[in-house]
């Protein structure tokens, strides 16, 4: 009969061999990513949710939002949309430490709040990427697929059929 050995025992031999797996290391490293800020002391990232296309610029600040040269509070008038473009700063505890500055176009308001939550969660991370795994876990880096369905040839809309009539 053959013996059983532990992932822990096969490992030690094959270090004796001085086998070593590709891109496997013996001590775990983490590789932090260089922080990307221009010379104006900004980072830049471009978020996108349906059709809406946001372009976004974080600076260590007082906690000004600026969407299109307007205050977000004005340009999002219901509070869940404002609480939409919070969200990556309240879960990296960053609040009240960045300015953020954005343009956005296309889309309706909650494709153009989604379009910047995501530009600021990208933003967060190129300016402090030790950020990034808090960012990942709440779901902020990642894009939104989803977006409308084209319409059919046949159809009244994408999929629903017109009336039918028996007579």
């Amino acid at each position: 009969m053959s013996e059983t050995q532990g992932l822990d025992s096969l490992k030690d031999l094959a270090e004796d061999a001085g086998v070593v797996a590709e891109g496997a290391t013996t001590e775990e490293e983490v590789v932090l990513a260089e922080p990307k800020i221009d010379e104006l002391g900004r980072s830049y990232a471009t978020g996108k949710r349906k059709t809406a296309v946001a372009r976004v610029w974080i600076k260590p600040g007082s906690g000004k939002i600026t969407v299109n040269k307007k205050d977000y509070t004005e340009y999002f008038g219901r509070p869940v949309l404002q609480m939409i473009l919070k969200q990556p700063l309240e879960a990296a505890e960053r609040l009240d430490q960045f300015d953020v500055v954005c343009t956005v176009k296309g889309s309706g308001p909650s494709g153009q709040a989604g379009a910047i939550r995501h530009g600021i969660s990208r933003a967060l991370t190129y300016y402090e990427p030790g950020l990034r795994p808090v960012l990942k876990k709440g779901g902020f880096l990642t894009r939104d697929a989803r977006a409308v369905e084209r319409k059919k040839y046949g159809k009244a809309k994408a999929r629903r059929s017109f009336q039918f009539s028996k007579r």
